[in-house]
């Protein structure tokens, strides 16, 4: 269930006039905005508030986007709050010592809808008060907003609080027409920083309902949105559940628990001999290398759990020779060609998602590099730099090329079964060597040596095939119970 979707479905509802029932008996929108204006004079009078508060900007019929109740109203922003700015203060001017009030910056500082405290400045100009409407205007989490839920705090430059100084409208459901209306604006915000102006946010028309039902609309939403909180936390405990269920079984797998062993069939230790064997008619063809014969010890040490007999324990270069592309420089990326896949494409294959193929590159260049290796059907394609550990088996109908130490290719040069050998490297005993070894200097990386080093449980070929089987029916039970 898209539970996103579902709550903007429900505050659609609720600015529409739909989520709850009119009564003839509440006071009007025009009568409240009437008493907004009063009380508006009446500050002017008293010198609280600017004159300029009481100019309001019409709203033309071209502005207004669907119809609403009877007794409702157009209004924009600024008719029914008052809005404060912020301002930035030097380090020099903030602590994180507790000394003074809490100091609001940004984003950071609103998180699930409330304020969270870390910084505070004994020398606040600007001062946002408990029930304020606060607005991330600027940065990388515009459009946050939370009710303020401290008595005072200073807010930064990229914070604008919403007041109800008239306190003729409910803050709450002011929030909630807020965040539809800024759905379209935050999504066009420009500049390097994306940003909402002030102006923008004062000139926003909305749908004002009688103060009664503001309260009722603001009442049902709560009480939906607590069940899409339901549903949410419900669908994030099965889906542990599910990973947990699903690692327990991949570890049953790899360790020869799944499926019963049967003694009459050829072990593991004569397909790696065939596996050997081909490797050296290859480095005899002149297409692998002598270096690619070479096999690093297992001591005891190193084994992490017991296997059946007939299986054996190698390493991931011994079943595979593991290479990676040649360099295809950013020149000769083309429009269209022959697709270029880097992490973020065999990562999606890995997910059974649609390729969205940007990059592509000359028929002739990849004539060209076919000639030093390609991926062909039954290799396993896998990630190796950022999300890494992902991986694609190669299909007889693929045809594309791969960025180099970005991607790596599994040479099946034995014809290893590629399904099973791609269930063990989901396995938390193969998740774990990678995330060993995988940190780079900047993000995780998987070198052609760690690779050729992961340690590699091998069953007989047809206990393989029967894992795999199996695996795939329990998982597939496992994802019936999720849907």
């Amino acid at each position: 269930m898209d539970t996103k979707k579902l709550r903007q479905k429900v505050l659609d509802l609720a600015i529409h006039g739909k989520l709850v029932k009119q009564d003839p008996n509440d006071e009007p929108a025009s009568i409240l905005l009437d008493r907004i204006r009063a009380e508006k004079a009446r500050l002017v009078k008293e010198g609280k508030i600017k004159k300029s508060d009481l100019i309001e900007k019409p709203i033309s019929e071209d502005e207004i986007p669907f119809e609403v109740p009877e007794r409702w109203e157009w209004c924009r922003l600024a008719a029914i709050i008052n809005m404060l700015s912020g301002q930035d203060f030097p380090p020099s001017k903030y602590n994180d010592k507790g000394l003074g009030i809490p100091y609001i910056t940004g984003a950071s500082n609103i998180q699930d809808a409330k304020i969270l405290v870390n910084r505070w400045t004994e020398t606040p100009t600007v001062i946002a008060k408990q029930n304020d409407l606060l607005i991330v205007c600027k940065g990388s989490g515009v459009g946050k907003m939370a009710i303020c839920n401290i008595e005072l705090g200073h807010i930064a430059r990229q914070i604008q609080a919403l007041r109800n100084t008239y306190k003729l409208a409910n803050l709450q459901y002011i929030r909630y027409v807020i965040e539809v209306n800024l759905r379209p604006i935050i999504s066009n915000a420009n500049g390097i920083i994306p940003g909402l102006p002030r102006d923008i946010l004062l000139d926003l028309i909305l749908p004002l309902p009688p103060l009664a039902e503001q309260r009722r609309i603001v009442s049902a939403v709560d009480e939906l949105f607590e069940q899409i909180d339901i549903i949410e936390r419900s669908e994030k405990e099965l889906e542990e559940a599910a990973n947990k269920t699903r690692d327990k079984l991949l570890n049953l797998a790899i360790q020869g628990h799944l499926v019963p062993q049967d003694p009459n069939e050829e072990p593991a230790s004569v397909l790696l001999e065939r596996i050997r064997a081909e490797k050296a008619r290859l480095v005899k063809e002149g297409k692998l290398k002598k270096k690619d014969l070479e096999e690093k010890p297992i001591s005891p040490d190193e084994i992490p759990f017991d296997i059946p007999e007939g299986w054996v324990w190698c390493r991931l270069g011994d079943l595979f020779n593991i290479v990676s592309a040649r360099r295809v420089h950013q020149k000769d990326w083309r429009t269209s060609g022959i697709p270029f896949y880097r992490t973020r494409e065999i990562g999606w294959l890995a997910d059974k998602k649609d390729v969205k193929t940007e990059l592509f590159i000359d028929v002739a260049l990849y004539e060209e590099f076919k000639k030093s290796g390609y991926p062909s059907e039954n290799d396993i394609m896998m990630t190796a730099v950022g999300t890494v550990g992902k991986t694609y088996i190669v299909k007889a109908t693929d045809k594309f090329y791969y960025k180099d130490a970005s991607v790596l290719c599994l040479e099946n040069v034995g014809k290893v079964d590629p399904q099973y050998v791609c269930q063990v490297i989901q396995s938390p005993f193969f998740r774990a060597m990678i995330a060993e070894g995988a940190g780079g200097t900047t993000v995780d990386t998987i070198t052609i040596i760690r690779a050729n080093d992961y340690l590699f449980p091998l069953p007989p070929l047809s206990e393989q095939r029967r894992i795999v089987s199996k695996l795939e029916e329990l998982l597939q039970e496992i994802d019936k119970l999720k849907a």
